[in-house]
């Protein structure tokens, strides 16, 4: 059995209802892949034959959790930003043929290894910051061959790695330009051939699908979620990011895990969330690079007390953003999130909305030793600071995957 011991750490448990769940002056044990004791140091277990970390009063909290994300894609679209920089709205350039489809015509001529190397520096990017869990998407692909191309990339990333990957097919993302005017041939496709097979792989961990003016209606939408459902898998979906169209009612109806964006959710509907259990996943990355005004309804998510789990939705269109640290800081800036909210939202939150709560997002004993140490003495230092990453090191499943910066007692 291999132990670490962390001695005279400040730990953020983020465990329980609310706040960071801040200990100072604390030890915590790692025995295997488990947290298998935490307390004061003034009872701190016997020394022997352990690795001891003397952490120096720096900040432990929970491996960081991005839980939704397109991070496997060919090409770019900065020219979009520059349009709409120019006043090009995001649906003016979705119906122009741009959007999602300039991607899926891009990441269609890629091949596996082209997307893999692609994606590689954007995830080595949110894993510098202490990122241990993330998901990745599919969607950019939008026929059999390429969804599951996609798929099979965000696998290899997860072995090649070393950090734990959900895979979320999006089959249902947009309509691919072969099936123009024909939404629900295309609907068939996806819930008869495409997540059939992705699925008879072991490909897939949930079901997502983008219920919007610019995508897939709400019945749609219920046809994938149900389709879904019959093959015992979770879901989710992409719902009010432009419009209110009462998606996430509907999601909610099926025992969605989460429902993404939701500026435009009426605050009547959050009510429909806290019964089903579903989280919600606010994307301040997409929020800002949108210029979007509608605010999502943080005060009715609070006062149903909704989980609000945070994530980078790092996409090469409305969210180019590969830093979870700033995304915490864009939640505390323009959605007015306290600093508790947004460490929450990136741990234990982020792990409600993927399925992972009993596995991960929280310091408790018997959860994986999904660990960072930061170099700051207070959790609030995290959402404050903007361009700096304190991470210090990374434990993974109780094995250390970097820890060049910590010096070692």
């Amino acid at each position: 059995m291999s132990q670490t011991l962390f001695t005279n750490a400040t730990l953020a448990c983020v465990a329980g209802g609310s706040g960071f769940g801040l200990h100072d002056n604390f030890a915590l044990l790692v025995e295997d892949d488990r947290i298998a004791w935490l307390g004061p140091m003034a009872v701190c277990p016997e020394t022997a034959d352990r690795e001891i970390i003397d952490c120096e009063n720096r900040l432990l909290t929970p491996g960081l959790i991005d839980c939704h994300t397109h991070l496997v894609y060919g090409g770019d679209r900065a020219d979009e930003f520059e349009q709409r920089l120019e006043g090009a709205s995001y649906a003016e350039i979705a119906a122009a043929g741009g959007g999602i489809v300039s991607t899926v015509k891009a990441t269609r001529v890629a091949s596996a290894d082209q997307l893999f190397e692609q994606a590689l520096p954007r995830v080595r990017q949110l894993m510098s910051e202490g990122v241990t869990t993330l998901e990745i998407k599919s969607g950019y692909g939008l026929d059999c061959d390429n969804e599951i191309k996609m798929l099979r990339v965000a696998g290899r990333l997860e072995a090649e790695l070393g950090l734990r990957v959900q895979k979320t097919f999006l089959g249902a993302h947009s309509l691919p330009p072969e099936f123009d005017g024909r939404s629900d041939d295309y609907i068939s496709l996806v819930c008869e051939e495409m997540l059939p097979r992705a699925h008879a792989e072991g490909l897939v961990d949930a079901v997502d699908v983008f219920i919007e003016s610019v995508a897939f209606s709400v019945a749609q939408g219920e046809r994938v979620l149900a389709r879904a459902r019959e093959l015992e898998l979770p879901v989710k979906a992409h719902v009010e990011q432009l419009s209110d169209q009462g998606g996430a009612v509907m999601a909610a109806a099926h025992g969605a895990l989460s429902v993404d964006h939701l500026e435009y959710l009426d605050s009547d509907d959050v009510a429909s969330l806290a019964q089903a259990g579903t989280v919600a996943v606010l994307l301040p990355g997409a929020f800002y690079f949108l210029r979007e005004r509608q605010l999502p309804p943080i005060a009715a998510l609070r006062e149903q007390r909704v989980p609000i789990a945070l994530a980078s939705d790092a996409n090469p269109g409305s969210s180019p953003v590969h830093s979870l640290l700033l995304i915490m800081n864009m939640a505390c800036t323009l959605f007015r999130l306290t600093p508790a909210e947004a460490l929450r939202g990136v741990t234990l939150n982020a792990a409600r909305a993927l399925g992972l709560a009993d596995e991960i997002g929280s310091l408790e004993t018997d959860k994986q030793a999904d660990i960072v140490i930061w170099d700051v003495d207070r959790p609030s230092l995290l959402s404050y600071r903007v361009g700096m990453n304190p991470c210090v090191a990374v434990m993974q499943a109780g094995q250390w995957r970097d820890r060049n910066r910590l010096v070692i007692a």
